[in-house]
C-alpha cells in the first residue's frame, strides 16, 4: 500500500483507491505507486476485476504541474518514459479494468481512464487534454489511447483545443460507456466489475490480449493472435468445465484455471 494510492479488495474485485488531497494531481510518487497497485492486483489470483477510483469528488485533475514546471529536456525523457510504464501496467491488468469517474478527469487523469477497458463518469464529470494550453501535449498515452477510443479526428479535436467535455458528450462520442449520477459512480462500477467474478478467469485474460494486441497489428496478423489464444484454452480446465456444462444444460462453476 502506497502513501497517495492503496488496494481495496472484497468479493474478488480490487479498487485501486487515488487520494492526494485534494485533487489527485500525479505527481511522480503517485505515478509510481499507481504502477505497483496494477502489477499487484494483476498478479493476484484472488482478483477478477479492477476499479480505479478517485473518490467521491474528483477523478484525477491531472500531473502536478508545479513538479513539471522546471524540468529540463533531459529531466523529461527519463520521468516520460518512467510515467508512460506506469500507466501501461495498468492497461496491460489482464483483468476486466473499470474507470469510476468524478469530477475532473484531466490530462493525466483522463489518461489513467483511457487505460481502463471501460469507463463510467458521473453526470458531472468533465473529461479532457488540456495540455496544449500550457504549451506541450500529451504524454501518458492520450495521443494514442484517445484516438483509438474515439477516433482521429475526434482525438485531434480535443488535443488541439484543450477543451473539457461533459458527460453527455463523452458518451456520446465512445470516450465513455455510462453516464450516471454522481453519487452512483462507484456503486455501478462494483456492480459491473462483480458482473466479471465467477467467470473464466484464463479466457478473459486471452480476449483482452488478443482485442488489445490485435488493434496494434494488420488483420491477418490479429487472426494469427487470436487462433494462437483460441487453441490454448483449449488446454485450461475452465473449456472443458464450460463445454460440459453446456451439454449438460447447467450452469459452469469455472475455477480459473
Amino acid at each position: 500500500m502506497g502513501e497517495f494510492v492503496r488496494v481495496e479488495v472484497a468479493d474478488q474485485v480490487a479498487t485501486i483507491r487515488l487520494d492526494r488531497p485534494k485533487m489527485n494531481a500525479l505527481n511522480g510518487q503517485v505515478q509510481q505507486e499507481i504502477g505497483e497497485a496494477a502489477r499487484q492486483v494483476d498478479a493476484d489470483t484472488g482478483v477478477q476485476a479492477v476499479i480505479v477510483y478517485g473518490g467521491e469528488r474528483v477523478f484525477a485533475a491531472g500531473a502536478d504541474i508545479k513538479e513539471m514546471a522546471d524540468m529540463s529536456y533531459a529531466d523529461m525523457v527519463a520521468h516520460s518514459r518512467t510515467l508512460q510504464d506506469c500507466f501501461t501496467a495498468v492497461a496491460r491488468i489482464g483483468k476486466p479494468v473499470i474507470a469510476a469517474i468524478t469530477g475532473y478527469a484531466l490530462g493525466g487523469g483522463c489518461e489513467l481512464a483511457l487505460c481502463a477497458d471501460f469507463r463510467v463518469a458521473g453526470e458531472g464529470a468533465k473529461l479532457g487534454q488540456p495540455e496544449i494550453q500550457l504549451g506541450i501535449i500529451p504524454g501518458a498515452g492520450g495521443t494514442q489511447r484517445l484516438s483509438r477510443l474515439v477516433g482521429p479526428a475526434r482525438a485531434k479535436d480535443l488535443i488541439f483545443s484543450g477543451r473539457h467535455v461533459s458527460a453527455p458528450e463523452a458518451l456520446a462520442i465512445g470516450l465513455v460507456d455510462r453516464v450516471v449520477p454522481d453519487v452512483d459512480v462507484y456503486s455501478e462500477a462494483l456492480s459491473w466489475a462483480a458482473s466479471f467474478t465467477g467467470g473464466p478467469a484464463i479466457a478473459l485474460r486471452a480476449a483482452k490480449q488478443a482485442i488489445d494486441q490485435g488493434l496494434e497489428v494488420d488483420l491477418d496478423t490479429g487472426l494469427e493472435i487470436e487462433r494462437l489464444q483460441f487453441s490454448g484454452l483449449f488446454a485450461t480446465e475452465d473449456a472443458k468445465i464450460g463445454m460440459h456444462a453446456f451439454t449438460e444444460k447447467a450452469k459452469p462453476k469455472f475455477l480459473g484455471r
